[in-house]
């Protein structure tokens, strides 16, 4: 018989993080899908709707409060993208 093998899992980075149960912020997150749908799933066009989705989850203490730097969001990368500028190459 051959040795079981464990599994060894670990936490997401950001832990654990409550549903939006009441739909407070459903609205901005169907946005956002629906912006990825219409731009082919390119996230620069939709990175204002991403801004206020997190800026309302946060709001609603649906996560816990960060900079949304810390999220790439408001960076300069960011910044340049809602503008429509480029900031140089993109980082995938």
């Amino acid at each position: 018989m051959a040795p079981m093998s464990r599994n060894i899992t670990s936490a997401p980075e950001k832990g654990v993080f409550p549903l939006d149960h009441f739909g407070e912020c459903k609205q901005l997150a169907q946005d956002y899908l629906t912006c990825l749908e219409k731009n082919e799933n390119e996230a620069r066009p939709c990175n204002d709707l991403a801004k206020r989705y997190f800026e309302c989850r946060m709001d609603r203490k649906l996560m816990v409060k960060q900079d949304l730097a810390e999220l790439g969001i408001d960076g300069p990368a960011f910044l340049a993208s809602v503008s429509g500028r480029s900031s140089g190459p993109a980082h995938r």
